[in-house]
This record gives structure tokens, sequence and C-alpha cells, in this order.
């Protein structure tokens, strides 16, 4: 037996040549393993491939009996083949009777054979067969031969993936690339969605493996690697990151990673061993992610999708390709795949093609999750892996009812749910019938529903819905979508438009709501330790004023002759408001002053969002106009809970007797003073929930134009009277039954109130 370091690229070379031949698969399988065999002079190899049903299916030997090829079989975890599959490890043995996991196969005729290397055949870390050779003499394989097999496994996995030993698989089973998958997750934006997965951070599908020129390779890694470790250093000894903290930290780790010589050291043997640069860093990222995913200590999980960035990164660089796919690029039935994204982000995909979301992370209220909601996008968000499992192009079903995903469904499932997307349309076109018919209770009570909007897309939803009117115009995702910061000309072009729209119907514009997780990508910003509660909104309007300014006037031209109505939030004390008002009262005098036309009417509010403000409702209420309730933040803020981390997300519910307490303060408050007053978070769109804001008093609400259908059925059944009478009992301190869920669950089911 014969060791030989040029081994790897030789076989390469061959292989190249093998791959390129117009032959069929399995007669491609069977020269590929008596090349392989030669090459490092074994007695057999053999490839083993992975069925749905979790079983090893022999494909192709050379050595062993060929009538045992698709008849011989291992389970995963069964015998020396099984336990490389299930550990995605290679086994290197120059006696394998003596190892404790030796299953022999009499099928085969291995019985004669001693010493055995195997390596799985990874894509993504994703084990898709394994690849043996053996021999009679009692040997360990040396480094190099290990080194060919796995560079060929990669080659094998390609065709794997590629669907070409799909042509060969017993048609009872099929591989395991194309079994179908269920996952759970948490429902984040009800409705179902059926189409083909599109990766949010798609993994750059590399064609060329085979090096013609080992040197050159390895001069195109040494430059990428350059590039990507400065714009690293860049981003590190920019001001735009901070001295200390957690992000700091995660960027350091990145570094870190970005210069690791023991990882840079396996990519270049893997150029030296014939691969192409960008070949040689998916084989290594595979293999140590395969390994890695195997590991329960959370810490190194959580760095392996660090990993998993820089090598995907690294690739793109080498290939001059840009991050994320193109719009052409895009099916008309996408589902986005990812591990979490920014509302802006979801934007850029466009509208008219997007048929669900789903994510690894993602919190009920996150903003993300609010813009599909407004979209009537189907998401579902905790859906373990589910990067790692889709291919791109894969057949794929999101229940964002249930938190249910369906990837790669079995055709009986997919017509199952074909149905339940025509029940919907059916139970949609239900509630648009009831589109003109008022929003009254069954006791009288006028309750008026208005939706959320932040596009020109939105403003059809007006009419089709039948909405009373924009509740909540959230100015800021024209500023998220744009490459640019808008000019005060674009903002009122913008403005007008909308105003046009609406029919005549009110319109509530927020001013300007950024920071936290709504970055813009061309505005400089900060990194903090809790953004949500730092720089952001109202606070970084007041502190840069010609931003606000610039807005105010627009705003003040768009409705010129016209009514307007303009609230700000995130106002923690009165003062702030007054500030902003002043902005305002400046804006129009500059503009009386240029005998510009004004508004007819201007209305200026504030978005109660932060619990101080429930201590200064009566100073409050004495100078706004009206007042809206941000339910959301109002809620994160109340309980403490970070609306983006999904650990404690649903912890708290915000039909609890303290937070529905501070609710009915506001409303009691408001309506003392006489002041309009709305609620426009995402409680007012849950027809349950919606229910005891009734209850509490709350006669204008504002949601995502999807949800007005299902409310608006809600409260043409709903007794209110009654049904505030029964809530406010229970919500006094020491009431036995303090489960205000259950209790209107139970309501509604007595009183037959549709929800």
């Amino acid at each position: 037996m014969r060791s030989n370091l040029a081994g790897p690229r030789l076989l390469l070379r061959r292989l190249r040549e093998v791959m390129a031949a117009p032959i069929k698969a399995q007669e491609r399988l069977d020269k590929i393993v008596v090349l392989i065999a030669s090459n490092v002079v074994a007695e057999v190899c053999s490839v083993y491939i992975l069925r749905a049903d979790g079983v090893l299916e022999l494909y192709a030997t050379e050595g062993l009996k060929r009538e045992a090829v698709h008849n011989a079989s291992l389970r995963v975890g069964e015998g020396l083949v099984g336990l490389i599959a299930a550990e995605a490890r290679p086994l290197n043995l120059p006696n394998a009777s003596a190892h404790p996991g030796f299953a022999y196969l009499p099928e085969t005729g291995e019985e004669a054979y001693n010493s055995f290397l195997g390596v799985p055949i990874l894509r993504a870390g994703r084990t898709l067969g394994v690849l043996v050779v053996q021999n009679q003499s009692h040997r360990t394989y040396l480094e190099d031969e290990v080194e060919a097999l796995q560079t060929t496994a990669m080659v094998i996995a390609e065709m794997v993936a590629a669907g070409e030993l799909e042509a060969i698989s017993q048609k009872a089973t099929g591989l395991d690339m194309s079994r179908p998958i269920a996952s759970s997750g948490v429902g984040l934006a009800e409705g179902v969605g059926l189409g083909h997965v599109v990766l949010h951070e798609p993994r750059v599908v590399v064609t060329n493996l085979i090096s013609e020129d080992s040197d050159k390779e390895k001069q195109r890694l040494d430059g990428a690697i350059n590039r990507l470790r400065l714009s690293i250093d860049d981003l590190l000894a920019s001001g735009e990151i901070a001295a200390t903290g957690e992000h700091r930290e995660v960027l350091e780790a990145y570094r870190m990673f970005a210069y690791d010589r023991g990882w840079i050291r396996k990519i270049e043997e893997a150029i030296k061993n014939g691969l192409t640069a960008e070949a040689a860093v998916e084989k290594v990222q595979s293999d140590t992610r395969a390994r890695m995913l195997r590991q329960t200590d959370p810490y190194l999980r959580e760095r392996l999708h660090d990993l998993d960035d820089l090598a995907h990164r690294l690739i793109r660089e080498l290939m001059g390709r840009e991050h994320g796919p193109g719009i052409d690029e895009l099916p008309q039935d996408a589902i986005i795949i990812g591990r979490n994204m920014g509302a802006a982000e979801l934007l850029d995909y466009g509208r008219d093609r997007i048929r669900g979301l789903v994510l690894e992370e993602g919190g009920p209220t996150s903003h993300v999750t609010i813009v599909a909601r407004a979209l009537g996008i189907p998401a579902v968000g905790l859906v373990e892996d589910i990067v790692s499992l889709a291919d791109g192009g894969d057949a794929i079903i999101v229940d964002g009812d249930t938190g249910e995903v369906h990837l790669r469904p079995a055709p009986d499932l997919e017509n199952a749910y074909a149905e339940k997307v025509r029940f919907r349309a059916r139970r949609q076109a239900q509630y648009r019938r009831l589109r003109n018919k008022p929003s009254v209770t069954k006791d009288g009570v006028e309750v008026a529903l208005q939706m959320n909007a932040g596009l020109l897309v939105d403003l059809p939803h007006l009419e089709e819905a039948g909405a009373a009117g924009i509740g909540l115009f959230r100015t800021e995702l024209q500023f998220m979508v744009a490459s640019s910061f808008p000019r005060m000309r674009d903002q009122q072009a913008q403005y007008a438009q909308i105003l046009d729209a609406s029919g005549g119907k009110p319109v509530t514009f927020r001013s300007l709501d950024i920071g936290g997780d709504k970055v813009l990508p061309y505005l400089r910003s900060i990194l903090e330790e809790n953004p949500a509660m730092g720089w952001r909104a109202l606070r970084l309007g007041l502190d840069r004023p010609g931003l606000l300014r610039t807005q105010i006037r627009a705003l003040l031209h768009a409705a010129a002759g016209r009514d307007l109505k303009l609230m700000f939030p995130m106002v923690v004390e009165v003062d702030e408001f007054l500030q902003a008002r002043g902005l305002v009262e400046k804006e129009l005098k500059h503009l009386r002053r240029h005998e510009h036309q004004v508004p007819e009417t201007i209305r200026l509010g504030v978005m109660v969002e932060v619990p101080s403000l429930l201590f200064q409702l009566e100073e409050l209420l004495g100078h706004v106009d009206f007042i809206s309730v941000g339910s959301n933040d109002l809620f994160q803020f109340f309980c403490a809970v970070d609306r983006g981390n999904t650990r404690v997300a649903d912890r708290f519910d915000p039909l609890s007797p303290p937070f529905l307490r501070a609710l009915k303060q506001i409303v009691d408050a408001a309506d003392k003073a006489h002041v309009p007053v709305t609620l426009c978070g995402e409680m007012a769109g849950n027809p349950l929930a919606a229910m005891a804001l009734i209850g509490l008093g709350y006669r204008n609400l504002s949601m995502s134009p999807a949800s007005l259908g299902p409310v608006k059925a809600m409260l043409r059944t709903l007794d209110a009277g009654r049904l505030s009478a029964r809530l406010l009992s229970r919500m006094e301190p020491g009431h036995r039954d303090s489960d205000i869920r259950a209790f209107l669950t139970r309501f509604a089911e007595e009183m037959d109130v549709a929800l």
C-alpha cells in the first residue's frame, strides 16, 4: 500500500472527467468507486446513501458483491457505517471486526476485509451518506488518504443535492434530501402560505469544486481573507462600536475566527488536495458544522452561527457575489427563511412575491412580526434548525395559525393545506361582506375600527377592509426602505398621496420612530446595551431637530387645506410633548410668513407607551388633542419584557389584571377629560383581546387590515354592557377568578360571540 501526496489532486482530476461525462447516475457512481479504490489502493470502495426512512442503502461498490447494491442496508447508528452517519465523523480502523459497533452484512461478502476507513458525505453539516474503503491487511490509513476520501465525499454530496441520484432511488422511500420534515414553532402572523424556500442569507452554491492550479487558488484565498479581515478591523476601529459591551465581544469573537490559523490551515490543506478556494471553505465549514452541531454546550453551538456567517462571507468574497437574492431571482411564491431579520429587510423583498416567513428566532411583538401582520404575510418563529434543513427551491407550507412548518410536504398534505387556503379565502369573503355593515355591538355601542399602515401599498386595504380610517401611519417605513434619507419633497409627496387615497377618512401620522431594532442603514447609529430604552423615536427627533422639523414641514405642506393628525412616540414627560409642539408651531409660523397654505385643522397627540405617563395623565390630557395607546411598547416596559427576546416574549399575558387595570386607568382619564383615545397596538387585532378592550371602555381600535374582518364579526355579536359588568368585577384585587383569558373564552362560548 502506498501513500502519495499527489493522490487527492490526481483523483480529483479524474473525477472531473467522470462528472463531465454524459452517463447515467448509476454508471457515474460505479466509475467513482473504481477511481477511489485505485487511488488509495483499496480492495473495496462503497457508497452508502441515506434514505428518507433513515436507512443507509448501498448504492455502489467496488470489491463487494455487486448483487448487494440497492439490497444491503443499515440503519443510522447501526454498524460502523451507521455510526459514521450518526456522529458525522470519519472512522479509521486497522481491525474493523474488533470494534464494538461492527455489524456483519453477509450479503456483501465483506468478511474477508479488516482495515476500514469511512467518512460522512456532508453538505452544510447535514449527513447525506457514507463513503467507505476497506483492505484485507491490518493498517491505519494515512492522513492524506482520509483527506482524499473526504474531498471525494463532497463531490458525491453535490450529486445527491442536485437530485441526480433520485433516478436510481427506490421509489417507495426516496432520499433523505427529499424527506418531508414537519417542524413546530410559534405562530407570529396568521394565515397559511404555500410556496418555495428562499433563504434570507442564502448559502452560495459552489459548483466549481476541482481546481486547475492550487497556487492560484491559494492566492485567491489569501486575498479574500485579507479583505474580510480588513472589513472586520475597520468596523471595530470605527466609532460606531462601543468600546465595551456584548456587541463588541461578539465582533471580537468574530475577528478571532477570521485570524484563526487552524481554520485557515485546514482550508489551505483542502486547496493543496485539489479543491478550489470556495470549495475548500465549504468543505472545512461543513466538517466543522457537523461536529459542532453535536455539541451540547450552548455557547459552542452559538459560536457555530458566527463561524457559519464568516464562512459564507468568505465564499461570497471569493465568488464576487452580493449578499442576499436579487428581486429578479425570487419566485412568485417565495417563503422567506432565516435566523432572524429586521422589518426593513423583509420589506426589501417586495410584498407581491412573499407568501410566508419562517424564522429560527423572532418574537410575537418584534417589528418584523408586526410588519408581516400588516402585510398579511403568514409567519412562524422559533423553528429550530430550519435554515440548515431547507434548501433554496424546496416546497414548503407555513401555517401561521398553528405555528407548524412543513418542508417538502407529501402531496396529500399539500392538498389538505390548499383546501385550508381556499376555506380561509371563503371566510375572508364573508368578512368582506361585513365591510359596509356598521361596527356596532348587539347592545348598540359603536366602536370605530381603523387600520394601521406604513406604506402606499397598504392604502387599497382601507376601502377593501371597510376601515373607518388610519389610526396609525408608521412614517418610518418609508425611511427604512429608502437607500438614502428621503428629501422633504419626497416625504411631502408620499404624505399627500396617503391623504388623497384616504378619501377624506382620518389619518393619524406618527412622527419618525427609529432606533431600537428599527435602524436606518444610511444613518450612523450608536450601538447600545438596551436599544429599546435608548436613543430612539422622539428622543432622537428632539436631539436632532433638523430631522423632525423636515418631517413636520413635509406633513404641513401635504395637509395644506386639509386636516392633519400627528402624534409623537416614546414620550416620557409632558415637557417632551411641549417641545415637539413648539417645533410644529415654529414650522407653522415659517409657512405663514412665506404665505404657504397650511392645514385647515391641526390636532397633536401622544402615543402612551411608557408607564411614566400613567402618573401624568391629568397634566398630559390638558395639553393634547388626542392620545393613542401603543400597547406593544407599553406592555414591554410595563412587564420589563424584551419583545425581541424569545425566552421571555410570551412569559406574561397582556390580558392579566395588572395590565388591564393600567389600560382602564388610561381610558377612564381620557373620557373624564373628553379627549379621544385609540388603542393601536397588536391587542386591538386579536378578537379575544379586542373584546376585553371594548369591555374596558375603548371605542376606537386600530389594527392590521387582515384583523378588521374577524374583529368586526366579533363585536357585532357582542353585548358590550354585559361583558363590561362581568369583566370589571374580575379585575378587582383579590378576586378568586383572576384568569381573564379563560373568562373571556367562556363568555364568548356562553353568549355565542364570533371568535
